[in-house]
């Protein structure tokens, strides 16, 4: 999809689906500078978790101890599905854990499932309005997946000083894994780089997934002819569907285990 005016070649389509519509495309912010807000992520990851939000505040309030509708079956099969992950996971004691777990599960589920939305649907209708670029899979920004992952990880960091004192978390990372003050320095490096690599995968994993299927849907729509894309589109659809689900549980439960991390107090 290209610009009024611009000729329609494979790579201009590329270019153009893989732009957010940022502050800086508006004239908001300078090019490149690092306040640049991607606008279109912040939306759809604003209406997927508004979306979560009111379905599950439907059924809670419609629910019916008789036969339940086909919708607040499925509502109790992932609310049991994630409370019996964080059961199996996390030995701690604490109440935010099982809640959180199931919004990260549903939300990025949400976010990951824009990606199944035909690649001009969305983009051309909102070029029809003016709205010169859009992307509508919050989980292909990089930006929107490190922020997840730095929400997790602020969780880990506050909980273990909570759990295990301010020194006890030193103490922790200071002489773990060799316990002897000689090897605090080694030690050290060990383990800040353990518990820093933790947020980034955590992200980046998600980020690369999801950036890798929005990239083969666009490369299918540039490359093939309008009349056989659902040949590549549909066989990729189907498949990408296991991998949206799959990273949706995967960030949970690492979610789950690193908070279960900061709740162990081994002293």
């Amino acid at each position: 999809m290209a610009a009024p005016g611009e000729a329609l070649t494979p790579s201009s389509y590329i270019t153009h689906h893989l732009t957010n519509l940022s502050t800086d495309k508006l004239g908001l912010a300078s090019e490149g500078s690092f306040w640049t807000v991607n606008i279109d992520s912040l939306v759809f990851s604003v209406l997927t978790g508004l979306f979560f939000l009111w379905v599950f505040r439907k059924v809670a309030k419609q629910a019916s101890s008789g036969v339940p509708s086909k919708l607040q079956c499925f509502v109790e099969m992932v609310v049991e599905f994630v409370d019996t992950n964080v059961k199996d996971t996390f030995h701690g004691r604490n109440p935010l854990v099982a809640p959180l777990a199931l919004t990260i599960f549903c939300w990025i589920l949400l976010m990951n499932i824009m990606d199944l939305v035909p690649i001009d649907f969305l983009p051309y209708a909102a070029q029809s309005v003016g709205i010169p670029y859009l992307k509508v899979v919050p989980s292909a920004d990089v930006n929107i997946t490190m922020a997840m992952a730095l929400g997790v990880f602020a969780l880990m960091i506050y909980y273990s000083i909570k759990v295990k004192g301010l020194l006890g978390f030193a103490k922790e990372l200071a002489l773990h894994p060799f316990n002897h003050p000689i090897m605090i320095p080694f030690n050290l490096l060990l383990e800040v780089v353990s518990l820093i690599a933790k947020p980034i995968s955590l992200g980046m994993r998600l980020f690369g997934n999801m950036f890798a299927g929005e990239v083969v849907f666009i490369l299918i729509a540039a490359l093939m002819p309008w009349w056989a894309q659902w040949l590549g589109s549909v066989p990729w659809a189907i498949f990408h569907i296991l991998v949206i689900t799959i990273q949706a549980f995967v960030f949970m439960m690492l979610t789950i285990v690193y908070l279960s991390q900061a709740h162990e107090d081994n002293h």
